[in-house]
């Protein structure tokens, strides 16, 4: 069961009471503003809070493929720090010939390495059709970059009532991720975290997208949310991911969505972008200093 911290008042209280008094000043996504509700939203997942001292790290493979590949990842995550296993069950690819994951197969196998390891899980819902077998397993719901403007799925897994993590599209801008951010939380649902997982722009031949960095400063003014940044779909290259996180959390970023898979070179989708557990315990090493500069904490082992 999650719960809201941090809230004196209902966000959608405030804004019916408020948007009759100063319409002219409310942006459009009124309930996800800062206006309405100055102080940050913090998110309590089963005693994880999202939005709080602790940048929140989530790891874990894209896709789900096997009992031993779930395990590994999940305990080196754990032992890292981590304290969500993200992983995909449903996956959408490009290509239909590619490896569209193992579906329910997938889910069983997340919650197996959650129950070993107490990590929450983190998976993507890519339909609405697909919604009440991933409600079963899913700690907190995800959005991916495709779906961020598929309002129907929007308003189903809001209905849902668990928290959800809305990636931003890789062509949005920043107004329109927040207006997705607000279909959600109009139909009852205010329980979201923003992931800045990179944009496409003319460059594609160095990295995969270009990350948005400056998103983070501009939600952390604009919204009350959660922001946290995945620099494996950002840069689509392990080497980047460590200064990509850097940057993330200088720029104030709340979490971390890391792509570790056990063996990444034999990964069935997105290995280029994935490191190791062993490397993910050194990238967390090397984040604790910057994290502390910037009084906060970073994973369950610096809590």
């Amino acid at each position: 069961m999650a719960t809201v911290l941090a809230h004196s008042d209902s966000p959608a209280a405030n804004a019916q009471t408020n948007s009759k008094s100063t319409p002219a000043t409310l942006p459009p996504y009124r309930l996800a503003s800062r206006l309405l509700h100055p102080h940050d939203t913090v998110i309590d997942v089963k005693g994880t809070e999202i939005g709080g001292r602790s940048i929140v790290l989530m790891a874990g493979p894209c896709a789900v493929e096997s009992e031993e590949q779930m395990l590994l990842t999940a305990r080196g995550a754990k032992s890292a720090g981590a304290s969500v296993l993200r992983g995909g069950a449903f996956k959408p690819r490009t290509s239909p010939y590619d490896f569209q994951g193992l579906g329910e197969d997938g889910l069983k196998l997340l919650a197996k390495a959650s129950a070993a390891t107490g990590l929450l899980v983190i998976t993507e819902v890519m339909s609405e059709q697909d919604l009440p077998i991933v409600g079963e397993y899913a700690d907190i719901l995800q959005i991916g970059s495709r779906s961020m403007s598929h309002f129907r799925l929007l308003e189903a897994v809001a209905a849902r009532g668990k928290p959800v993590l809305l990636k931003r599209g890789f062509q949005a801008t920043i107004k329109e991720w927040l207006l997705s951010a607000e279909y959600l939380m109009a139909h009852g649902n205010d329980q979201v975290i923003l992931c800045e997982r990179g944009i496409r722009t003319f460059d594609t031949e160095h990295t995969r997208n270009t990350l948005d960095l400056s998103a983070v400063p501009v939600l952390k003014r604009e919204t009350h949310l959660p922001v946290i940044v995945d620099p494996s779909h950002a840069t689509g290259r392990r080497d980047l991911i460590l200064p990509m996180s850097m940057a993330a959390i200088a720029a104030g970023a709340d979490g971390l969505l890391i792509e570790v898979h056990p063996s990444p070179d034999s990964a069935l989708c997105d290995g280029k972008q994935s490191i190791t557990p062993e490397e993910l315990e050194q990238l967390v090493a090397a984040l604790q200093p910057l994290a502390s500069a910037c009084q906060r904490t970073i994973g369950t082992m610096a809590a």
